[in-house]
């Protein structure tokens, strides 16, 4: 595999996934599969869906046999030094966070690369950072981030717009890559932080 910066990027998003998805089962109390099942579908949920939908088949990982044996490093990095975690949800919500930055970018360049529509663009970088997680919250019963107040989809859509814009202007494409993911992991640190959220329908009945 060619180590470019959008390689290394893809990498440490599927490391960050594969371990948010490895506590989130270990939350839950799930037997070793079931953390290595989980682990593996949200670190490889939103490149997925990104190379069916551009008919990139077979998908990376299918045809990267290096994302399998990483993930399943990974996570058993995660099962080992999970007693090493003094805050569980902390280090799942900061995972999941640099998974979600890190996979917007490479959604968006995806589809900057093959000349969609920049709206387009920015719905594969925002499907490839969140679906991921959504799979795993279904899987571990939980209702997924995406549909809840929590401004979550949102921030890769602020992240993929930033990348629009700064590719229209010809910026060099690594800086378009940091200053993106840095945009989605800050938006995200921050609503959670100070506890911004979107109005729920239940309030939006009540105006």
């Amino acid at each position: 595999m060619e180590l470019s910066l959008f390689n290394i990027l893809d990498i440490l998003g599927t490391m960050a996934f594969a371990i948010s998805g490895a506590l989130a089962a270990m939350d839950r109390k799930l037997d070793l599969f079931g953390i290595f099942i989980i682990a593996f579908v949200t670190a490889i949920g939103g490149g997925t869906i990104r190379d069916a939908l551009m008919g990139n088949t077979p998908v990376a990982w299918m045809e990267n046999a290096t994302y399998v044996y990483l993930i399943g490093a990974v996570t058993i990095f995660a099962i080992i030094f999970r007693n090493k975690i003094n805050y569980l949800k902390t280090s799942l919500f900061l995972f999941d966070t640099i998974g979600l930055g890190v996979f917007t970018i490479t959604g968006v360049e995806t589809g900057v690369a093959n000349n969609l529509d920049p709206i387009i663009s920015i719905a594969i970088g925002a499907m490839t950072g969140t679906f991921g997680g959504v799979v795993r919250d279904i899987l571990c019963n939980e209702i997924p981030v995406i549909f809840r107040r929590e401004i979550y989809a949102t921030a890769c859509i602020v992240g993929g717009l930033a990348f629009v814009i700064l590719h229209r202007i010809g910026v060099n494409t690594d800086i378009i890559y940091i200053v993106t993911s840095l945009t989605v992991i800050i938006i995200r640190l921050l609503v959670v932080k100070y506890k911004i959220s979107l109005p729920s329908y239940h309030l939006l009945q009540n105006n």
